[in-house]
């Protein structure tokens, strides 16, 4: 429970009913084994260290405790999935009933309903919660109130910001140096170099400081999207921006200026965004920086660049041609791989079933980075053992390879469909397929990722390290 004023319900009365509960029903509860989450929010499971603490204890061998206790199961879960999830996992793996010292359900098929009925009731009362949170949020920011976070060049003391002297002298160097020419990646390297980091600790970065120079708060005014995070859709018209009662950092001229240069810029970019936005090489997002590991990236219409160099975070150059990139790699690629390549001919179709089966592809591709992190954090958190993990990862692998190896077959449907038969047909092999220019770029870009996993580029060196599949 996050509030202070609901004494009944705080987390000390919760825990005094407990251990009553476990004196009268013959439990030996054993402090090690109290977990309590004060002040967060019971919507999500993996937000919540202590619940994640003790689901990973229950999977132990053998279990270390045989019943686990809640003053009502909504302290357990306010969401019916995880609620259904952990219940399972720990009467499937460990045998472990989840109690309610408040509710009192029988063990029988009508407890089965009556439970479900608790939790979305439990569900139910968190929405209606959340909703009347954000009309109240809402009302403040219209006010002018601030609450989120302090951002960089503030703290927040007494609920109010108040200008941290260091910090708001690189506030002001960013915004004087950025009006006056000075680019968003160069910023970046130079607070870098003076061994300046961000509140979390980390090294600034391009979008670092695109955020700090998009953000009203430093001329006195306090922002807030009741629709969600900002992120970087600063033009957000559900966004509220009001005049704040706190001390600005820059004022309204350099703010005005900066701002112009920020047009000015989007301009420049809008001009090269669709161009920009088409595959230009096969090798896309397969090669990274030997100095620091980010992926190399097309810079312009001819070279490949470091991300972490242009976002200010690496201090090696490792640009490279294009042409001399995918050459190199060919020639290794006619050197190593003799394999031949099955193309799969899709009937001509109804574009509408294409584009839908497209859309479906495309979409259950999406969701694996997502799922990956899931089951990072299952880990991280000592959910699941590393073998788990392992067999997780490679599962979502394997269903990554099937999902891109359809797109690619039903990619290459839609170009048989437009382009003559022959061209696909007669491609006999990789080198072949990579090197014709009437094959599309999308099936290059696809069939160079069925091949490789990934290639280590060393500019100093000029070497190409290249890993398979």
């Amino acid at each position: 429970m996050s509030t202070d004023d609901q004494t009944e319900f705080s987390p000390d009365a919760q825990l005094k009913a407990i251990k009553n509960y476990a004196r009268q029903n013959d439990i030996v509860l054993i402090q090690e084994h109290v977990y309590i989450d004060e002040g967060i929010s019971g919507r999500k499971a993996e937000k919540r260290p202590q619940f994640m603490t003790m689901i990973a204890t229950a999977k132990i061998k053998p279990r270390p405790f045989d019943v686990i206790l809640v003053h009502k199961f909504d302290r357990f879960a306010r969401s019916r999935e995880d609620s259904v999830v952990y219940k399972s996992l720990l009467k499937k793996e460990a045998g472990i009933k989840v109690v309610s010292i408040t509710e009192s359900i029988e063990d029988d098929k009508f407890s089965v309903i009556l439970e479900a009925m608790l939790e979305a009731m439990a569900e139910y009362y968190s929405l209606n919660l959340a909703e009347e949170v954000k009309k109240g949020m809402t009302e403040k920011a219209e006010r002018g109130g601030y609450q989120t976070i302090a951002p960089f060049g503030y703290v927040m003391k007494n609920k109010k910001l108040e200008v941290l002297e260091e910090e708001g002298k690189i506030v002001n160097l960013i915004f004087r140096n950025f009006a006056d020419g000075m680019s968003m990646l160069h910023l970046a390297s130079y607070v870098n170099s003076l061994k300046i980091t961000t509140k979390k600790g980390n090294p600034f970065e391009n979008r670092t400081i695109d955020y700090i120079l998009n953000n009203p708060v430093y001329i006195g005014k306090a922002r807030w999207t009741p629709t969600g995070k900002t992120k970087r859709d600063f033009k957000n018209p559900d966004t509220i921006i009001k005049d704040s009662n706190h001390e600005p950092i820059i004022d309204m001229e350099l703010w005005d200026k900066a701002q112009e240069r920020i047009k000015a810029n989007k301009e420049i970019y809008r001009r090269h965004e669709n161009k920009s936005a088409q595959i230009k090489s096969w090798l896309k997002g397969l090669v990274r920086c030997s100095a620091c590991g980010n992926t190399l990236i097309v810079y312009g219409d001819k070279y490949m660049q470091c991300n972490g160099y242009l976002k200010g975070l690496c201090k090696q150059s490792a640009h490279i041609k294009i042409s001399e990139l995918e050459n190199a790699v060919l020639e290794e690629l006619q050197k190593t791989y003799s394999g031949q390549i099955e193309l799969t001919i899709v009937p001509k179709t109804n574009d509408t079933d294409i584009t839908n089966e497209l859309e479906l592809l495309e979409d259950k591709l999406s969701k694996i980075p997502d799922k990956e992190e899931r089951i990072q954090i299952a880990y991280e958190d000592g959910i699941d053992t590393i073998d788990e993990y392992k067999a997780n990862k490679e599962r979502l692998q394997n269903e990554r390879e099937t999902l891109k190896n359809a797109l690619v077959s039903l990619r290459e449907g839609i170009i048989q469909n437009r382009q003559d038969e022959g061209i696909i047909k007669q491609m006999t092999n990789v080198y072949e397929l990579l090197t014709d220019e009437a094959v599309d770029m999308e099936i290059k870009f696809e069939t160079a990722r069925v091949l490789i996993q990934g290639i280590t580029y060393s500019k100093p060196q000029k070497l190409l390290q290249l890993e398979y599949k």
